[in-house]
């Protein structure tokens, strides 16, 4: 089976006062996040300083010193005490590099064999990261992680039912250990909180169908058009002389409650005012109206649907020739109604995440608040990621009773309050709360309901499912068991796809094929569907991997992938057909592996041509974890150099120089085993009229011939390097923070489980949950004496 892979301005000011409540509490929790709350010894310094001078000390002496001692660039014999490694760390773990990939000593100086090899990388890891795992160790703190962009829009989707794609406007996520989802650098700048804002209105109108508002009735005419005017010359303002009546014509849409205005004056002439009688059906009112001055006058009136009609009648005409002239002037006539809204829900309208919301409906007012209660107590228990508190819920009932309040239906005011709870910084962070260790020093396990949110954000990268909420609650996601078992069934959940494509793709660097532009003159096949198909293959072929819980080294020497016709055509793979993916056996092939996925291959490649130093760069930082040092400044770009001959001429003659060749001598001879591939990752035997030479020789002496030499080594002699680096990368991504040196523990015994397991990479994931970084509350640092 293949696996499965996801190819009104006003009223939103309300509502923004409302859920502003909740601002306060979210800055509160950010300064509170970024506080430490313990600090801790680190391993016993004594014992360090015996290893240093009876073991490492010796061995420096006779084969480091003569280049690296007082005064040279680089000084190793400065840190004369176990203390000042530890340190300087940084400093002896890059020596640790290069020792493992062989590039020191160099070639010219003293000669080391792996046995003392061996040793001195032990002497100096255990002295440069010094940590006591047992009666010392440091689960590291995490900062508090905001929602990134892929996390919202899942959560909002498994959350509510709506697929909230605006989502992907929110400002870029900053990337931190080669992942966006690291707590240090997920911010919150002002932009993005608007956003976050805009997002809760629009999101919870989507979700809760309301009633259309109440219909307005609003009519206004010239008074010059009224029926009868013709005898006033239909001027206006109307002119009226003489006992008359005007009609004005209309029809009401609806029954209800209307409000009659009129603009009248009058020229007043006898001893009483100016007098008008407005009639409405059976009803009439009469008016006085006020002598050279205009007066708005306004009369309620009911109407029934249909043609109606309303009559204004000048009534007390009074005339005595060059003594008085009464008459009565009318400037404007209007009339506005408001329907009677209906709160009736349509059901036929109603969306399935309105039903999931609304679980109980009120039969009247009265019953508005404790139904809310019911509704805001569940949604927001599930929206915080474990239960909600009395607090919490009151103030989330009462933003919905200020809309009721304002004559907001009972819908209207449940959409209030799941829009503040989608400010909350409850919903936008995964809140973990800071703990003290024991007085015995034991690090604080994190809450149940915090490590069904770590892992349900590691694995679906979105919110825990109703069984993972529930086994928090009950207490069972301690069991080693059942928590496992959930795990597995997790992996296998079609959700877990949303860890494939964030891990993968980002682990990986294939998030970057984005942005390469293979040159389509010289690369006929590359085009935009190629593209897509690349990233697919990768992610399906893990997916693969993982659910058939497959050994990690399959990732590297698998002899299968996930190909479709387009795809296999690009490989000149025969005898695959149809759009969907499907699994297909590489035997005979030069393919298989990662190494050999066009993904991989055209984001480590220059637009036209290869780049063995990009692509050993790259499997030094994402398979074996060793990333060499930055390269010199003011080294000119291969193509801009005066350097001649075939590319692999020109970068031995590029290595000649000191500055360049620690560096290269690492990252060169991976990229020459992969020169059968061209930028775009198709294979070829021959480049620029030559045959490709594919062998390679490593500093250590190590020769392979070709990607099948490669892939033998890393499963081979660098086996465990590359299971440390899968390790730590899931630990990272995991845990949202990046690894220190007193990690060291936790990733050793990753690794240990997963080989106890056959090197399944399903034990190496479910190892990760089950390590101390993953299920504990350490401190930022550890420092030393």
């Amino acid at each position: 089976m293949t696996p499965t892979l996801l190819s009104t301005t006003d009223q939103q000011g309300t509502l923004f006062r409302r859920i502003g409540k909740w601002l306060p509490s979210l800055l509160l929790l950010i300064v509170i996040s970024s506080l430490s709350t313990a600090t801790r010894a680190s391993a016993d310094p004594v014992d360090s300083e015996v290893a240093f001078r009876t073991t490492l000390q010796p061995m420096l002496r006779q084969f480091c010193f003569d280049c690296h001692d007082s005064g040279s660039e680089i000084d190793l014999e400065a840190d004369s005490r176990a203390t000042a490694i530890h340190k300087n760390r940084t400093l002896w773990n890059q020596s640790i590099a290069h020792l493992r990939l062989g590039t020191m000593p160099p070639e010219d100086g003293p000669k080391l064999n792996d046995e003392t090899r061996k040793r001195m990388i032990a002497a100096i890891d255990s002295i440069a990261n010094a940590v006591d795992c047992v009666q010392n160790p440091n689960a590291g703190r995490v900062t508090m992680r905001r929602l990134n962009r892929t996390e919202y829009r899942n959560t909002i989707r498994d959350l509510i039912g709506v697929d909230y794609q605006p989502a992907d406007d929110f400002p870029g996520d900053d990337v931190g250990y080669g992942f966006d989802n690291i707590g240090d650098v997920l911010s919150l700048p002002p932009i993005l909180m608007e956003k976050y804002l805009e997002a809760a209105l629009e999101i919870s109108g989507q979700a809760i169908y309301t009633p259309p508002p109440a219909e307005i009735f609003e009519k206004q005419v010239s008074p010059g058009s009224l029926t009868g005017a013709d005898r006033w010359g239909n001027r206006s303002p109307l002119g009226m002389s003489s006992n008359s009546t005007v009609t004005w014509e209309f029809t009401a849409p609806f029954s209800g409650e209307y409000t009659f205005e009129m603009v009248a004056s009058g020229d007043q002439g006898g001893d009483e005012p100016v007098k008008a009688k407005i009639t409405w059906g059976s009803k009439e009112r009469i008016i006085n109206i006020p002598n050279k001055t205009e007066e708005t006058f306004k009369i309620s009136m009911r109407f029934a649907t249909g043609k109606r009609t309303i009559d204004i009648a000048f009534i007390n005409d009074y005339y005595k020739k060059d003594v008085a002239d009464r008459n009565m002037r009318l400037h404007g006539v209007k009339l506005t109604g408001t329907a009677r809204r209906s709160t009736y829900v349509d059901p036929k309208l109603v969306p399935a995440s309105h039903r999931k919301i609304i679980f109980v409906h009120p039969r009247g007012k009265d019953e508005y608040r404790q139904s809310a209660q019911s509704i805001l107590l569940r949604f927001a228990s599930r929206a915080f990621r474990r239960p909600a508190t009395e607090d919490e819920v009151n103030r989330l009932v009462a933003l919905a009773a200020e809309t009721w309040r304002d004559n907001g239906t009972f819908e209207e005011g449940i959409q209030v309050a799941i829009s503040a709870a989608l400010v909350s910084p409850h919903f936008l962070f995964k809140v973990e709360q800071p703990q003290q260790p024991a007085a015995d020093g034991t690090l604080p396990l994190i809450s149940n309901y915090e490590l069904a949110t770590r892992v349900s954000y590691f694995l679906w990268s979105s919110m825990p499912d109703d069984e993972l909420l529930a086994m928090a609650h009950q207490g069972t996601i301690r069991k080693r068991e059942t928590l496992m078992r959930k795990v597995a069934a997790m992996l296998q959940d079609r959700r877990s796809n949303q860890f494939v494509a964030n891990f993968v793709s980002q682990w990986l660097q294939i998030r970057n094929l984005d942005a390469v532009d293979p040159d389509t003159r010289v690369f006929r096949g590359f085009n935009e569907e190629v593209r897509e198909l690349m990233k697919r293959e990768t992610l399906t072929f893990f997916a693969g991997v993982m659910r058939e819980n497959l050994p990690v080294t399959t990732l590297v020497d698998a002899d299968f992938t996930y190909l479709n016709d387009s795809l296999a055509n690009f490989y000149g793979i025969r005898n695959v057909n149809g759009d969907g993916f499907r699994k297909v056996s590489l035997q005979g092939s030069p393919r298989g592996g990662l190494l050999t996925h066009a993904s991989v291959l055209t984001v480590t490649s220059n637009p036209s041509r290869t780049s063995p130093v990009k692509r050993g760069k790259w499997v030094l930082e994402n398979l074996l974890n060793t990333p060499p040092p930055p390269a010199p400044a003011n080294v000119p770009e291969l193509e801009r150099s005066k350097l001649v001959g075939t590319l692999r001429e020109r970068l031995q003659q590029h290595r000649a120089d000191p500055a360049c060749a620690s560096c290269h001598s690492m990252m060169d001879p991976i990229g020459f085993a992969l020169e059968n591939f061209d930028a775009v990752g198709q294979y070829r035997q021959r480049d620029a009229g030559s045959d490709i030479d594919a062998s390679a020789k490593f500093p250590d002496g190590t020769e392979v011939q070709g990607v099948d030499g490669l892939r033998k080594l890393l499963i081979g002699k660098r086996k465990e390097d590359f299971m440390r680096c899968l390790a730590e990368k899931l630990l990272i991504y995991a845990t949202g923070r990046g690894t220190e040196y007193y990690d060291k523990c936790a990733i050793d015994q990753i690794v240990q489980r997963c080989q106890q397991g056959g090197d399944r990479i399903a034990y190496m994931i479910a190892a990760v949950i089950e390590s101390e970084p993953f299920q504990r509350q350490g401190f930022r640092d550890q420092p030393t004496n």
